[in-house]
């Protein structure tokens, strides 16, 4: 399988720049391109949040130290013995040296200005010199190591490589190094190291305050912090070493399992308060959405109601002015003609309410006398048509175009006595 399937990475030239990033070495770069994918930050972009502090005032931290080997035998006194002044004042001149150095030039290591560069050239020494079997590194700050270990709840073991001491050589390769501790440490914790000469590690050493190399440190978070809770100093063989760090991981499992039991009730109760929140919510979206429609029903109610309250104004108006009409049309009625009057003509209508209305006009008046007279009339429908018997036709009372001025009763052809009908036409 290709580096390409392994990360997902389909550009040959963002592999290679990964694979460049991890000095070619695939187990790293296959991890981070897998942690990205699950949300962690990649260790080539470190994140600008505050660092996590790191509790070492706990008098209850495990410590192991080990001393170095007393000389035995008369030659090895009398080598001690030649030896201890020169090194005394080597140290004491290097002692002297460093401290006067301060005053003049500040340390540079006191200026972390790329942390991930640290580590990864301190991974990229340490393989040129004692080869590339050995534990896992964290490839990453200490930061985000210790925000790994938080976020997992796993153990976060810490190395600090002194250069300069005489035992770091020897405990590298015979103790790092060796596959029992490679399998111990790669199964049960998060390994992180770095040289105390790099700006990181030497950050890293001032907050955990080594006495001497090889330094070890277990972190682990307890009591919601993270805290150190065992600390191996000196040149440890590999079985003590496994032997050790199982006596500091069992006696602290106990807390562990209670932060883990406490961050399962605390998801627990989130999950729990976010169900509650969300069944709230669509409660709440629900009684919204009844006011709603209570809202739009009393709205489209309301509205009905003021269209049927419009209707029956516009009614009201409409008959108003309908009987305003009605008058206006009565008051302009010529006189009624008397009936020894030989112009006269004597009409009966037949109302559609089967009443009869009887009224005299003269033969020279218009049709439109007799729509008026009718129109006057209370008992007389809105609108109507006059209508003969024999023959059946239909007076032409009211103007058109055609005959803007209606016929005379005589030009109609009525007699002196007639008998008309009006047809309703207020449906139509």
């Amino acid at each position: 399988m290709s580096f390409s399937d392994l990360t997902g990475l389909e550009s040959m030239d963002q592999c290679r720049r990964t694979l460049e990033q991890h000095n070619w070495n695939i187990e790293a770069a296959v991890q981070d391109r897998l942690n990205e994918q699950e949300g962690v930050p990649s260790v080539f972009n470190p994140p600008p949040s505050r660092p996590l502090q790191v509790n070492t005032a706990d008098h209850r931290v495990y410590s192991y130290i080990v001393s170095r080997p007393q000389p035995r035998g008369l030659i090895g006194w009398s080598y001690y013995l030649i030896m201890l002044p020169f090194r005394f004042t080597y140290y004491t001149l290097l002692d002297i040296f460093r401290f006067a150095l301060r005053f003049i030039r500040p340390d540079p290591r006191g200026r972390v200005t790329d942390p991930v560069g640290d580590v990864v050239s301190f991974i990229h020494i340490f393989e040129e010199k004692y080869g590339r079997s050995h534990p896992v590194f964290y490839q990453g700050t200490y930061s985000q190591a210790l925000n790994d270990a938080k976020r997992e709840l796993r153990y976060l073991l810490v190395y600090l490589h002194g250069e300069d001491h005489q035992d770091t050589d020897q405990f590298c390769r015979s103790t790092l190094c060796t596959e029992e501790v490679v399998t111990f440490l790669n199964t049960r914790m998060l390994f992180w190291a770095c040289s105390t000469s790099k700006p990181e590690g030497y950050r890293v050493s001032q907050a955990l305050r080594e006495n001497t190399y090889p330094f070890l440190a277990m972190i682990m978070l307890k009591d919601r912090k993270m805290t150190v809770v065992g600390r191996l100093e000196g040149l440890i063989q590999p079985e003590d070493l496994i032997n050790q760090l199982t006596f500091i991981m069992d006696a602290n499992q106990t807390h562990l399992m209670s932060e883990r039991l406490e961050r399962e009730e605390r998801n627990q109760t989130q999950v729990l308060r976010q169900q509650q929140d969300e069944a709230y919510l669509a409660s709440l979206r629900a009684d919204q959405e009844k006011d709603r429609k209570k809202r739009e029903e009393e709205e489209q109610l309301r509205q009905e109601e003021e269209k049927v309250r419009q209707s029956v104004l516009a009614e009201e108006r409409r008959r108003q002015t309908l009987e305003e009409e009605k008058e206006r049309k009565s008051e302009c009625l010529p006189p009624e003609p008397p009936a020894d009057d030989p112009e006269s003509v004597k009409i009966v209508f037949k109302l559609p309410n089967d009443t009869r209305v009887e009224r005299r006009f003269l033969f020279g008046q218009s049709l439109t006398v007799i729509y008026d007279f009718l129109f006057s009339l209370k008992e007389s429908p809105e609108k109507f048509q006059i209508i003969t018997n024999f023959p059946r036709r239909v007076l032409p009372c009211l103007p058109t175009e055609e005959q803007p001025n209606p016929p005379t009763l005589k030009e109609a052809g009525l007699s002196r006595s007639e008998v008309l009908f009006v047809q309703d036409l207020t449906d139509d």
